[in-house]
């Protein structure tokens, strides 16, 4: 044992042997949503949470703090590179540090079973080696800040239907070499917290689940962390003790504090159970610097050097891009012999940078495409051509001024005021200043002087009673309900109602949403968002007027995608197909330029049936912030796509071997086993579109040689493009993947990758791990379809 880990552990038995049962239990449930009480008595300061997993939110939603926002999970994974991982982990715990956060609710390391899931943008693959890689790579990056992480959501809850109450039924050597495998590895690499998910796994609750969080991960696994509930997931008293959990959030809600100290009183808990979970709490307040007395576990002057958010923003995203297709070559292109571009779909002018859920934070800017194609010095022409959006987006741009959010009390008296980026306001924490019994109203107002005369819409978004007012017009003024029983969902992708209003070309108008504020028993949860449309034509009009574009130009580039709607935290996808119109958009496009780029800004995979008969198609995920600069970059070969990946997409949806996500009768069963993404469509009838680690760069790559020596593989890869190049050389033993690596080099020469293969790439679980009697086959190559090295052990 080091020596800091030696003095924190004496600290935490001393701040503990101080603690009556009372305080000790105190300390086990929230003070609020976000934090646990502090004990000046023993040094102990409060600890403070957020969410992540793509920038640091702070505990309250607002633009007037905002967030460095990082690529989507998804785009990570799809970087195959743990090093740039712990790169993105250190500018998160960096920010944290910025916002006086102590644990990052991060990350999330569930597997995409089933591309339906609708939160699978927030978790990194399908595969659990690589699950684990990258995950372990950003817990380091974030802990060397001496921020914590939680590696979530633990165990199998891997779609968002009935996501409550859902018991998932997986077998045990399926929960071994699948579902747990990227949490074991992640602990192994020191994780310092982990997050019981709200499911049940084989009939007992997660939070409740003594064989998985007692067992394995505490026992087998020797996890010495935390382990925390997901929100609301702690329901009952003795059973969370019982069966392992450290840390019940939020303060509402909680079945702990006196009940828990009653239990113990009355011998239905053991005291030494308590005094674990007081232990560990006490443990993750040394190591993040919240105990009196001891350093935290990496102190300030040994902290990772400071790191620029925009530039590796920028950086991971153009990692992250897969080039999916580019059968005749046209990308890169040659700025300076390209004419014009006609830049295609709202999403190319609204960026669409990160998914709805938790994982949503406000960033500082929004590099578009337009933007970034325009700063690249490229000439384009921009059109809309098809929105898939079915709600407006929250106010903003160049028409709105002022945007500003107000609390008031009954009497009208201003309580707090704070600008906003956009005409969305969330609140999980009333701001400074503001009494939870004093707030009557919150309100939005911005003056919008319109570009054009005609009708316009102003929308309202949110839950309650809502006045919409533009200048002396009351355009709206009534009840908005709840579509949906999910928390989640209700705050965070609540119902809208559309007002049209005539408007004139340069007049200003004054616009006002006000919302009477009725605050849920122990939550201080305030929604509103104020949204705006402009006058349009129709939506044929739309894509005549794109095509047109298209026909005109020397390239045309259709961003396409998902939208909040489709892809978010709280629900489901419904279906893989692209929203609206856009489908159409892009083989109308096609027929009118064949030198049609196709950019899928979507978190997971979707249909594309028009994929033979574009020029290139380049998949960006949910690009954060620098978007338009990473996207230009990629374009015009400044860099090079370097993704692969993560996940398997389809031709068609109903080719999906693993697809349902719905539970029957209140169990979803688990029946393909360990045959999950590449290994399950290994066995299927009709082959993907792209395999699992496909991707294509700027050059070109020949696999050489492939040796095992001893527990490492060596893989020989000689560039024979005409340009410097990045490949990630897959490895897979008996059909799983077994390792990877990312290599360089020059035209012409040759790059070696070495490869462990630990023990466990060659064992099953069959009641304990055992090892699969040969012979072994090991093979390398870019993607698990191609794999031209091949040696049997």
């Amino acid at each position: 044992m080091s020596a800091l880990r030696t003095e924190h552990e004496a600290a935490v038995e001393s701040a503990l042997a101080a603690l009556d049962l009372d305080t000790k239990v105190s300390i086990l449930s929230g003070q609020d949503m976000w934090s646990l009480p502090a004990v000046p008595a023993i040094g102990l300061a409060s600890i403070v949470m957020s969410d992540g997993p793509i920038g640091v939110r702070g505990t309250q939603w607002s633009a007037a703090d905002p967030s460095i926002a990082l690529p989507s999970p998804t785009a990570l994974a799809a970087t195959w590179d743990p090093e740039l991982a712990r790169r993105a982990g250190n500018l998160l715990g960096q920010e944290a540090r910025r916002k006086g956060v102590h644990v990052l609710l991060a990350p999330t390391v569930n597997l995409h079973r089933s591309p339906l899931g609708g939160r699978h943008f927030e978790a990194y693959s399908e595969d659990p080696l690589l699950t684990g890689a990258i995950g372990a790579g950003y817990v380091r990056g974030v802990q060397e800040h001496s921020v914590g992480t939680t590696v979530k959501h633990f165990v199998a809850n891997d779609a968002e239907t009935d996501r409550f109450t859902v018991d998932n039924r997986v077998s045990e050597k399926t929960l071994r070499e699948v579902y747990l495998a990227p949490f074991e590895a992640i602990v192994a690499a020191g994780a310092w917290g982990v997050m019981a998910a709200y499911n049940k796994v084989n009939g007992t609750t997660m939070t409740e689940h003594a064989p998985l969080q007692r067992d394995v991960l505490k026992g087998e696994w020797g996890f010495d962390g935390f382990i925390i509930s997901d929100w609301m997931a702690a329901r009952d008293t003795v059973a969370t003790v019982t069966g392992g959990l450290d840390v019940a959030m939020p303060a509402v809600g909680s079945p702990w504090g006196r009940r828990l100290a009653d239990a113990v009183r009355a011998g239905a808990v053991d005291p030494e159970l308590v005094d674990d979970q007081v232990r560990r709490v006490l443990r993750l307040a040394a190591r993040v610097g919240a105990l009196d007395g001891v350093p935290p576990a990496v102190p300030a002057a040994d902290r990772p050097a400071a790191i620029d958010g925009d530039a590796l923003a920028r950086e991971l995203a153009a990692r992250s891009f897969v080039l999916a297709a580019n059968p005749r070559g046209v990308l890169p292109l040659d700025p300076a012999a390209t004419g014009t571009i006609a830049l295609i779909g709202a999403l190319a002018r609204d960026a669409r940078i990160l998914g709805g859920g938790s994982a949503f934070v406000f960033p500082p800017h929004v590099v578009s495409p337009l933007d970034g194609l325009t700063a690249a010095g490229l000439k384009v022409e921009y059109a809309l051509g098809a929105d898939p959006r079915t709600k407006l987006p929250p106010a903003t741009g160049p028409q709105w001024a002022g945007l500003t959010a107000t609390f008031r009390d009954r009497d009208g008296a201003v309580l707090h005021t704070t600008p906003l980026g956009s005409g969305r306001g969330l609140w999980m924490e009333l701001p400074a200043g503001v009494d939870r019994d004093n707030l009557a109203t919150a309100e939005i107002t911005g003056r919008l002087t319109p570009a054009v005369t005609g009708t316009h819409e102003l929308g309202v978004r949110g839950v309650g009673r809502f006045t919409l007012t533009a200048g002396e017009q009351t355009v709206f003024d009534g009840a908005l309900l709840p579509e949906s029983s999910d928390p989640a969902a209700i705050f965070l992708a609540p119902p809208e109602q559309r007002c049209p209003i005539e408007l004139a070309a340069g007049v200003p108008v004054d616009v006002t949403l006000r919302q009477q504020v009725m605050l849920p028993e122990g939550f201080a949860v305030v929604s509103l968002t104020l949204s705006f449309g402009e006058p349009t034509a129709s939506e044929d009009a739309l894509l005549e007027q794109a095509v047109r574009a298209a026909a005109a130009a020397d390239v045309a580039v259709v961003v396409v995608g998902t939208t909040e709607e489709v892809e978010s935290e709280g629900f489901d996808r419904t279906c893989l197909a692209l929203p609206g119109r856009q489908d159409e958009l892009v083989a109308r496009v096609a027929a009118a330029n064949p030198n049609t780029i196709v950019v899928v800004n979507a978190g997971s995979p979707v249909e594309l049936p028009w994929a033979d008969d574009v020029a290139a198609v380049l998949l960006t995920w949910f690009p954060g912030q620098e978007a338009g600069h990473a996207l230009a970059d990629v374009l015009t070969g400044a860099a090079e796509p370097g993704g692969r990946l993560p996940t398997t997409w389809p031709v068609r949806e109903q080719d999906c071997p693993v697809l349902g996500t719905t539970p029957a009768d209140g169990v979803l069963e688990y029946a393909e086993d360990v045959r999950i993404g590449y290994r399950a469509w290994d066995g299927a009838p009709v082959a993907p579109r792209w395999w699992f680690g496909h991707g294509l760069g700027y050059t070109t790559w020949a696999y050489e040689q492939l040796a095992v020596d001893g527990a490492e593989a060596v893989v020989t890869v000689r560039n024979t493009g005409a340009r410097p190049g990045r490949e990630t050389v897959q490895v897979y033993a008996d059909g799983r993947l077994a390792g990877f690596a990312t290599v360089t080099a020059d035209p012409g020469r040759t790059a070696t990758a070495r490869i462990p293969l630990p023990e466990r790439t060659f064992q099953h679980w069959d009641g304990g791990w055992a090892p699969v009697p040969g012979p072994h086959h090991v093979t390398a190559g870019p993607s698990y379809a191609t794999r031209p090295l091949t040696t049997t052990l």
